[in-house]
């Protein structure tokens, strides 16, 4: 599966990333690259959480568009 996710550098100089297909599963870490390692990890316990309680898994087709603002 694959997941689309969002990277934002907050107030303290980290990058939180956040999985909109997955309510509620975000991360962080110090590099870019640490955050990705990391919300990787993140969805992979997100998805083995709702199989283990027979949740179904989610439908990860999520469309990502640009909007421009003057």
């Amino acid at each position: 599966m694959q997941f689309l996710v969002t990277l934002e550098k907050d107030e303290d100089g980290y990058i939180v990333v956040e999985c909109p297909a997955l309510p509620g599963c975000l991360s962080q870490g110090k590099t870019r690259d640490e955050a990705l390692a990391n919300i990787k990890d993140a969805i992979e316990g997100y998805l083995a959480s709702l199989q283990k309680h027979g949740e179904p898994l989610p439908d990860a087709e999520v469309t990502s568009v640009e909007v421009k603002v003057a």
